[in-house]
């Protein structure tokens, strides 16, 4: 039996590019549930052109041995390349992001125009997932984090890097801290006393525009419903968003990863 050939791009838990003759849904339930290499977690992966190819990787050399087993199953996952992946990768050949759960439920996500219209306020926090993984509080909008933080005459910077926005009113909360020192933190692995020392900190130095909150941006413990916006492939030159459905539509086509998301 022949298998279409997928290229898929894992920006969460690991980075890497795989070349796989699962489709998404099995790929999804594959590296959550089927495989014997031990996860527990939600994943998230793009589905790339499978024409694409760039001299840093070796696509063609890995397509050779993408072959269906002797019993006549796909052939799950062929790891192609883990360093410096996304750098290498044209967005134009993003085609789909697939959110995954740890029951390996999917949310695939269609790429769109961003616009200006959908940020409001001025302080956020992003969560940096490929390749660097830090949180970070900012004033930047979603467009100019991503700039800054490709930006090559930056020390701290990546050629390319792909990011979230936590749907965290900032300045709300820290008021509400103020009144309720016991709350608990909107995310699970920031203190709410780093949040306000972050957040004065950004007031006080009004040239400074980002402030660290954690070293790890522990997307593990950070519920898909916590997202806003959506996620952004960004570097110098590109930049390819994907938008995050309202919950009423993920409830509607989509249950299964709504239950559990």
């Amino acid at each position: 039996m022949d298998f279409d050939i997928h290229l898929y791009k894992i920006l969460y838990p690991n980075n890497a590019l795989v070349a796989s003759q699962l489709t998404p849904e099995q790929f999804a339930d594959h590296y959550t549930t089927g495989s014997d290499k031990y996860y527990n977690g939600k994943v998230i992966f793009a589905e790339l052109d499978p024409s694409y190819r760039n001299p840093f990787l070796p696509i063609d050399d890995a397509l050779a041995h993408v072959t269906p087993h002797p019993d006549g199953t796909p052939k799950a996952t062929k790891f192609i390349a883990n360093y410096r992946v996304l750098e290498h990768v044209d967005f134009n050949a993003v085609q789909k992001l697939y959110l995954c759960t740890a029951q390996g439920y999917i949310l695939p996500l269609e790429s769109r125009e961003y616009s200006e219209d959908e940020d409001s306020g001025n302080i956020r926090i992003y969560a940096e997932i490929s390749p660097m993984r830090m949180l970070i509080l900012s004033d930047l909008d979603f467009v100019q984090f991503g700039k800054f933080i490709t930006d090559p005459n930056d020390f701290k910077s990546a050629p390319a890097q792909f990011y979230t926005q936590m749907n965290v009113d900032v300045v709300d909360f820290l008021n509400y801290f103020k009144n309720n020192p016991f709350t608990n933190s909107p995310i699970a692995s920031i203190h709410p006393s780093c949040l306000r020392d972050a957040y004065n900190e950004l007031q006080k130095y009004k040239d400074k525009h980002n402030k660290g909150l954690c070293l790890n941006s522990t997307l593990s413990t950070i519920p898909y419903k916590l997202i806003r916006l959506g996620y952004m492939f960004a570097s110098q030159n590109q930049m390819k968003y994907f938008a995050m459905p309202d919950m009423d539509y993920i409830e509607h086509y989509h249950y299964k990863f709504f239950r559990n998301m």
